[in-house]
C-alpha cells in the first residue's frame, strides 16, 4: 500500500489531561488520562509527535523497531506540532506490535523531547478494517479455548500432565476425599 501523504490533525490526535478524580487504589505510581480503546480505534498506524526536528529519522526507525516489524516511517511535514519538533507516521505490520509500541513510547523522553504516540485509524483502508477485525476474533477464540484446553493455542502444553523423567500423571482439579480429611473437620 502506498503511504499517505498529508494527515489532518483531528480530535482524537489531542493528548488528554491528567485524570485526578481516580480513587487512589486505582492510581498508579504516575498520573495517567484515562481513554477506553475499541478493536475500531487500534490501528497498525502510529503517529508520533513531539520528536526533536534534529534530523534523527534513523533514530526514530531503530526505536520503532524494537517492537516491531515496521513497513514503513515517514515523516510528516504539513502536520501541526509544536515550534522545533517533528511528527513521523510509522504503519507496523501487526495492530499488537502497535498496541504495544504505544503503550511503551507514549510518555517516554527521546532526544530531550517527550514524545506523544497515537493511533491513527483513519488511515486504514477497508482491506486493513476486515483484517483488523479478522485477528481480533481469532485471537478471541484462541483465549476462550485456551480456557478449556491449552492444547487449542500451544499443541505442545497438555491440560494437567505433569512430566517426570519417563513416567507422567494427570493432575487432579481437586483434592481427594478421604477419610483422614473428612476426619479433620
Amino acid at each position: 500500500m502506498e503511504s499517505p501523504g498529508s494527515v489532518e490533525k483531528l480530535p482524537h490526535h489531542e493528548q488528554m489531561e491528567f485524570c485526578l478524580t481516580r480513587a487512589k487504589y486505582r492510581q498508579g505510581r504516575k498520573l495517567t488520562a484515562v481513554k477506553v480503546y475499541t478493536v475500531n480505534d487500534e490501528s497498525k498506524f502510529l503517529i508520533l509527535t513531539g520528536i526533536p526536528a534534529i534530523k534523527i529519522s534513523n533514530e526514530v526507525e531503530s526505536l520503532c523497531l524494537k517492537y516491531g516489524h515496521v513497513e514503513f516511517i515517514q515523516p510528516l511535514p504539513d502536520y501541526p506540532c509544536e515550534a522545533f519538533t517533528e511528527a513521523f507516521l510509522v504503519r507496523f505490520a501487526r495492530v499488537k506490535s502497535a498496541c504495544f509500541a504505544k503503550a511503551q513510547l507514549d510518555g517516554k523522553n527521546f532526544y530531550g523531547g517527550v514524545l506523544h504516540v497515537f493511533y491513527a485509524p483513519e488511515l486504514e483502508s477497508v482491506d486493513d478494517t476486515r483484517e483488523k477485525l479478522q485477528e481480533r476474533r481469532k485471537s478471541i477464540a484462541a483465549l476462550t479455548r485456551y480456557g478449556q484446553d491449552p492444547s487449542f493455542v500451544n499443541p505442545s502444553k497438555k491440560r494437567g500432565v505433569f512430566q517426570y523423567g519417563n513416567s507422567s500423571r494427570i493432575q487432579s482439579e481437586c483434592y481427594p476425599i478421604t477419610t483422614k480429611r473428612i476426619s479433620c473437620f
